[in-house]
């Protein structure tokens, strides 16, 4: 194909304008990491992206183990399902068009709702009500992205769990009997969340809640701008 017949593609195909999905979901990782950051040292002991974690985390507040709330993770527990069944409904309404369009309500979203909290955070920093409005903002944000990001279906990048992840990488792996074909969009994954975990732990320890959420919002609110509808 010519350079020409290529702009013109790109043209009338909105999906072939903007960033890669691949790349927009590995920034969302960090993205998730940095959220579950804020939720973990800052919201209580509870995850608002990882709902794995939050099960566990449940299991451990209804044991009765100390420094563990079961409300706050019923909360986010309630407030991710929530945001996943409007996800859904989002997604089927956009299942016929353009996926450039659809992810970037998702991300535009997203970036409201982590704005608020950002917003939230900075205004009343120390209040009980906080904790909580914290918890189910990001919590909805989350399980909102999450129920896209699982409807386009794009593989080895769910943004926010990664023991697939990390079963794949070594079950795939030629120390594994497999190809490895695979490894390098997993390792990035983990390497993503990773860096959004220690990014988000550094900012909460030193600045508090109220910078990472902006960061998030930020990165969300850039994402939805730049993303396309391409893997």
């Amino acid at each position: 194909m010519t350079t020409t017949e290529t702009t013109d593609a790109q043209e009338h195909d909105p999906d072939a304008r903007g960033l890669r999905l691949v790349p927009v979901l590995l920034a969302l990782t960090v993205v998730s990491g940095i959220v579950d950051a804020v939720s973990y040292l800052g919201l209580g002991h509870v995850f608002t992206a990882n709902m794995t974690g939050n099960v566990v985390v449940l299991g451990f507040a209804a044991a009765g183990a100390p420094g563990f709330s079961a409300p706050h993770s019923l909360v986010s527990l309630g407030s991710f399902l929530l945001g996943a069944v409007v996800g859904g409904r989002l997604s089927r309404r956009h299942a016929d068009g353009s996926r450039r369009t659809w992810t970037r309500v998702t991300l535009v979203a997203e970036a409201v709702l982590l704005g608020a909290s950002a917003a939230v955070a900075f205004a009343a920093p120390g209040a009980t009500g906080t904790v909580y409005t914290l918890i189910a903002v990001t919590a909805f944000a989350m399980g909102l992205r999450n129920a896209t990001v699982q409807k386009l279906g794009v593989r080895d990048l769910t943004t926010t769990v990664l023991t697939m992840t990390l079963t794949g990488l070594a079950a795939d792996s030629r120390l594994g009997g497999g190809a490895g074909t695979r490894s390098p969009r997993r390792t990035a994954s983990l390497l993503a969340m990773l860096g959004g975990a220690v990014l988000g732990g550094w900012l909460v320890l030193h600045h508090g809640l109220g910078i990472p959420l902006l960061i998030t919002a930020l990165t969300s609110g850039v994402l939805a701008v730049t993303a396309s509808g391409r893997e």
